[in-house]
């Protein structure tokens, strides 16, 4: 036995190979195994270093950049990842071998990143605001192509068993990088900005090794779809009940994504706007519960969309609960609740990628992940702006309406069939 399957055994606790799987692609599996987790998990280490909602916005504020700029990081970031899957989709599944997909806009999403780092370095202002804005909208259609292309890939490489620990793995890899980023910010060592401007540098490296990780996967090729995919792939919210009831499902838990600014500014002197501390809370949170949710989602990823959204709910109604009675000011309080809500949108992350590729057949794997995806990215963009006005008015009644939603996810995630099998 090689050294690469006796740690895929470890890790996977393997007994036989997925029937689902071409032989070729069972013997390869070990090794397509540990490329899968160390190529996502570098990508999902450069996520956090240049995680917009924290690190990028930070640094527009240091360069002078303006609100209006600031303002637009997370849906250009959300809408350029998302949107674009339903354009993208047909190419790819008119492709023999998709990997070459992820391992591009890996690439890519390296090259723009190593690109903001030196915008960050040059430039100041408005002009520094606009070039970060344009680098960031062309690394988030990058990430579109990796997104619409992954589970495939997995599906065609991973067997069905173990694929949410192949993701789970990646997540909680990823997350310890991320969390001694966090420590550095939080001890005050060195200049931030150079530490900033390091991590992001940093992220551009990890991008362009996961991209030559992922190259290097032995994928069987694929049949070519039809040319007419885009109008098929549309055409399954028609046909298939059981994904317009996880599209719906996957709706009403964006709540857990949306939620952690609103959290933030219930209490302003909670000491949760710093920096490291919120990068922290959010690698912690992926560490501890990334694996776990990725061995649960192996034997029921039905069962980990109800938990999270059960869990999500608790937490944001909780936490509404909390403000009202005046205790949130309490020390610990946000961060705890920041966590605890981090943990179930993870869970909610292991859960719908691993439900998505284990309810898809191989040749409907990446509409099947389009589609989805891309009526997402609308609800984000429609949902944000809505819940934005919204917290002008009342930020518990935001956070209540997601805790609501979240409720109505794990209700709706029951209906969901039972697509992992032994």
């Amino acid at each position: 036995m090689s050294y690469v399957t006796a740690v895929f055994n470890a890790l996977t606790r393997k007994t036989d190979p997925d029937p689902d799987l071409p032989e070729a692609a069972q013997k390869a599996e070990p090794r397509n195994f540990l490329r899968h987790v160390l190529a996502l998990g570098g990508s999902k280490l450069a996520d956090g270093l240049i995680d917009p909602k924290l690190v990028l916005s930070w640094l527009l504020t240091h360069l002078g950049a303006g609100a209006f700029w600031v303002g637009l990081l997370v849906p250009v970031r959300e809408a350029g990842a998302l949107l674009p899957q339903l354009l993208v989709t047909p190419v790819i599944s008119r492709s023999k071998l998709r990997k070459y997909f992820w391992a591009g806009g890996a690439v890519v999403q390296g090259l723009a990143a190593a690109g903001i780092a030196l915008v960050g370095l040059t430039q100041d202002g408005m002009v520094a605001g606009a070039a970060i804005i344009g680098l960031l909208a062309v690394l988030a259609v990058a990430r579109s192509v990796c997104s619409a292309s992954y589970k495939d890939v997995l599906g065609k490489t991973v067997g069905n068993a173990r694929r949410g620990t192949a993701m789970g793995l990646a997540s909680s890899t990823g997350a310890v990088g991320v969390i001694l980023f966090a420590l550095l910010l939080l001890t005050g060592w060195g200049d931030r900005y150079t530490i900033v401007i390091a991590a992001i540098f940093l992220a551009a490296g990890c991008w362009l090794a996961a991209g030559a990780m992922f190259f290097g996967l032995d994928e069987t090729p694929s049949d070519p779809a039809p040319t007419d995919v885009k109008r098929a792939t549309i055409g399954l919210l028609r046909t298939q009940p059981q994904l317009r009831r996880f599209i719906l499902t996957r709706a009403l838990l964006v709540g857990t994504a949306l939620a952690p600014p609103y959290l933030v500014l219930l209490d302003s002197e909670s000491g949760l706007g710093a920096l490291g501390a919120l990068v922290l809370a959010s690698a912690l949170a992926s560490l501890l519960s990334s694996f776990v949710w990725g061995r649960l989602s192996d034997r029921s990823s039905r069962w980990v969309l109800i938990l999270a959204g059960g869990a999500g709910g608790t937490v944001l109604l909780g936490t509404v609960g909390l403000h009202l009675a005046g205790l949130t000011g309490a020390p610990l309080v946000l961060p705890v609740a920041l966590f605890g809500l981090m943990i179930a949108h993870h869970g909610v992350r292991q859960g719908r990628s691993t439900h998505l590729v284990d309810m898809a057949d191989e040749d409907q794997r990446t509409a099947f992940t389009a589609l989805p995806n891309t009526l997402i990215g609308v609800v984000l963009i429609g949902g944000g702006a809505v819940f934005a006005g919204l917290a002008s008015v009342s930020v518990p009644l935001v956070l209540g309406l997601f805790g609501v939603m979240c409720f109505g996810a794990a209700t709706l995630a029951a209906g969901l069939e039972q697509v992992q099998h032994d």
